[in-house]
């Protein structure tokens, strides 16, 4: 049976099937298709021509534009219709023709995404994919699945990450980059294949990161970069110079963690 508050505004031509939880102050658009298994916290707007499938849980003030697709099956060789779930945080936006997808057995079972969060028009989310808050995908992103995003990274329009892939607490895509391997936090990576081609100096300033802190990240990413030996080994020869300095023992955490994937670098995939 169908929750649904009082102060819920449903369009007569939508479909809210029953089962569905539908808080105060929603608004569902005309053409809408909302699931039996659907979660619409308060203030959620639909505004027309979106389905909204799954066992999804969409966050307070969340707004979903004509044509999205959110909470459709993975679209992996394995799926098989197990039980799986999305879940999206409060105050996101997902702009025409978004497709998110929830996750799958293999993967944990969940794709999940923070507060905040901005998805310009044909952006996509595909299984099991980990995302942070503040985070805005650009127009026709693609994120494979398994893929871990932190908060405020900005992906810009047409970039494409490879599964499994980790992108790093704001950093920066370009706009149709390839992202073939992990990205630093702050770490920015442009081209095809993706070079990091150096700190994204502007996210720092907008984050409230000082002048003085930025020359030392900076000053830490040359020594993880040029070194001579490899990243990973650069990376713990330094620690101990930067206790006191928290964005490069960030930096120098996401490296050392466990990934299925190689670190980005402003030398891997040149010639």
């Amino acid at each position: 049976m169908s929750r649904i508050a009082s102060t819920a505004r449903i369009h007569p031509m939508a479909i809210v099937e029953d089962g569905a939880t539908i808080g105060e102050n929603v608004t569902i658009g005309p053409f809408c298709t909302i699931g039996r298994d659907v979660v619409l916290k308060d203030d959620v707007e639909v505004v027309s021509n979106a389905v909204v499938t799954g066992k999804t849980e969409i966050g307070k003030g969340c707004r979903i534009f004509p044509m999205a697709v959110i909470g459709g099956l993975s679209q992996s060789l394995h799926e098989a219709g197990e039980d799986s779930t999305l879940t999206i945080g409060d105050n996101c936006t997902m702009r025409e023709g978004v497709t998110i997808n929830m996750g799958t057995v293999g993967g944990g079972g969940r794709t999940v995404i923070g507060n905040d969060c901005l998805f310009l028009a044909n952006s996509h989310v595909a299984h099991d994919c980990i995302l942070g808050n503040g985070i805005v995908m650009s127009n026709n992103v693609m994120l494979a699945g398994h893929v871990k995003v932190d908060d405020r990274a900005i992906l810009g329009g047409g970039s494409a990450v490879h599964q499994f892939n980790r992108i790093g607490r704001n950093a920066f895509i370009g706009g149709l980059t390839a992202v073939n391997y992990d990205v630093i936090p702050y770490g920015m990576l442009n081209g095809n294949p993706g070079i990091l081609a150096g700190l994204n100096i502007v996210g720092m300033t907008r984050a409230g990161i000082d002048r003085a802190t930025i020359h030392r990240v900076r000053k830490a990413f040359k020594q993880i970069f040029e070194g001579e030996g490899n990243i990973r080994n650069n990376a713990a020869a330094i620690r101990d110079e930067y206790v006191d300095c928290r964005e490069v023992i960030e930096i120098l955490d996401f490296i050392a963690a466990d990934s299925d994937r190689a670190i980005s670098s402003p030398f891997r995939g040149k010639a």
